[in-house]
């Protein structure tokens, strides 16, 4: 039977652990905040953006822009966007499972790791890593978006990739994230009605000059709005996990507490047996 000071230690070990989950959470849930209100500020623009481009590419000549034409390269380059931390409970895992699994079907594209969890473990699998954007999440700012954006424009302007891909967890709720994968480039086409007349936009001033400033800006925009989803859905998992480690720790002291009361009772029991059978030990 252990001795009552080491179930003591772990006592008082579970305590400290406690304590730093009941901060973790209290951490998370004020920057849950902020992150959810950043989010839903530019969540209806950036769907509304890629309504509005969806439906122009659909009407618009491939050749009229190079982020509308479709390419004849066989690769695939996949934006796959993590936290840098853990300890946020199947948020990471679930992005890496699905792009793990989009790897497999797409025949070993290029990566741009957004996030240091991502990039270490596509690194130790040997899968190609074109770029990593490390730490960005500490102060996310839209020029971090743009920057990034700006490189994969680039990359796919070159000809080396057919499509552009995002994976990234989006917000949902509190305790709900959901893995999404978009495509980005080329911007994608709707199916129309073919008996729908088709109609054209009337484009003010030349369709040039509005495909070259508005379709960066639509890049921008929605790897912008992955980054924010991404680390709002990230507080929100993580204040999940520390909250049910905190209420598991809290379970764990209760069950060595009972248990070290029923060592110090045997033991207690034991010394009355011992001096009562001394007692009635004859002389």
């Amino acid at each position: 039977m252990p001795a009552l000071l080491d179930i003591r230690r772990r006592i008082r070990s579970v305590k400290n652990t406690q304590q730093i989950t009941k901060a973790m959470k209290m951490v998370s849930a004020a920057k849950l905040r902020r992150a959810q209100e950043a989010m839903f500020a530019a969540r209806p623009y950036a769907r509304k953006m890629m309504e509005v481009l969806n439906s122009l590419a659909t009407r618009a000549q491939p050749e009229a822009h190079a982020l509308l034409a479709p390419h004849a390269a066989s690769r695939t380059l996949l934006v796959v966007v993590t936290a840098d931390k853990g300890l946020c409970g199947g948020f990471n895992a679930n992005i890496l499972r699905a792009a793990a699994r989009f790897i497999e079907e797409h025949g070993e594209p290029e990566l741009v790791a957004v996030g240091r969890r991502g990039r270490d473990y596509f690194r130790r699998r040997q899968v190609k890593i074109r770029a990593e954007h490390l730490g960005i999440f500490q102060a996310l700012q839209y020029r971090t978006a743009q920057g990034i954006a700006r490189d994969l424009i680039e990359a796919y302007e070159s000809g080396a990739f057919a499509r552009v891909f995002l994976v990234f967890n989006e917000f949902k709720s509190v305790i709900q994230q959901r893995v999404v994968i978009e495509q980005l480039l080329p911007i994608q086409r709707l199916e129309l009605d073919p008996q729908e007349p088709t109609q054209d936009y009337i484009y003010e001033p030349d369709p040039n000059v509005i495909f070259e400033r508005l379709l960066p800006k639509h890049v921008e925009m929605q790897v912008w709005r992955a980054l924010l989803e991404s680390v709002a859905a990230e507080h929100g998992a993580r204040m999940a996990a520390m909250d049910a480690a905190t209420r598991n720790a809290g379970d764990a002291i209760d069950r060595l507490t009972l248990y070290m009361n029923k060592v110090r009772q045997a033991a207690i029991t034991k010394e009355i047996i011992e001096v009562v059978s001394g007692a009635g030990t004859p002389q």
